[in-house]
């Protein structure tokens, strides 16, 4: 059974709220909420249901998950408002679009002056089934967030308004790709669903990545 080490990680999924704050909300003692996490005892129906209107999780999630699978490499998870920014984007469709994308808007940047260029990246949907069944490709859109002061002629310029976005930190993202960026996304919707935020996606991006030897993955919410 799981639920000693899923109470503890949705605790800490909402702001580190502490035994104390779980006990006074579902009206039980500090000591039952130690005994549940260490397996001791077992919730009641009802306070089980409780500990789910809680943390807005189901009953099978909360007994027999896993939920705690955060990878060490994972920190800082928040909610940030991220100022409004310009950019530049450039789509690729390739068996590799991502590394593809990325060395066009750096190369981009760097001819338009920027010496030190931040660039972001999220995955493009809008690939046939025949590309992605057939020849294994996918789509990746890379974009140059433009400073003030670089000369944008000819050009095409977006630009993003102010929003707020729940944000995780991954170091070292690219020793195990394919397991550590796909579980960021999954550690971020549970801390966005234990705390009761919802994706957002009214005329801004609705997530995206940092580029780089670490990275922050950003979703758009409410």
């Amino acid at each position: 059974m799981n639920l000693g080490n899923n109470l503890q990680y949705l605790r800490r999924l909402r702001k580190n709220m502490t035994q104390e704050t779980l006990a006074e909300l579902i009206g039980v003692s500090r000591q039952t909420i130690s005994k549940w996490e260490s397996n001791a005892a077992v919730p009641e129906i009802d306070k089980a249901i409780e500990l789910c209107g809680v943390f807005n999780c189901s009953l099978d999630s909360l007994f027999r998950e896993e939920m705690d699978k955060r990878d060490e490499a994972y920190s800082d998870l928040r909610v940030e408002e991220v100022d409004g920014f310009r950019y530049v984007e450039h789509t690729v469709i390739s068996t590799a679009p991502e590394s593809d994308a990325c060395e066009r808007v750096y190369k981009l940047a760097r001819q338009r002056g920027a010496d030190d260029p931040k660039v972001i990246g999220w995955d493009f949907p809008y690939v046939s089934a025949e590309q992605l069944n057939v020849y294994r490709m996918h789509g990746y859109t890379a974009a140059w967030i433009v400073p003030e002061g670089i000369d944008t002629e000819g050009l095409t310029v977006r630009e993003q308004r102010k929003h707020r976005y729940a944000a995780i930190h991954i170091d070292r993202p690219f020793d195990n790709p394919f397991v550590t960026i796909p579980g960021a996304y999954r550690t971020l919707d549970s801390y966005m669903r234990v705390n009761g935020l919802c994706r957002s996606a009214d005329g801004v991006i609705p997530c995206f990545e940092t580029d780089g030897e670490s990275m922050d993955i950003y979703i758009a919410c409410e």
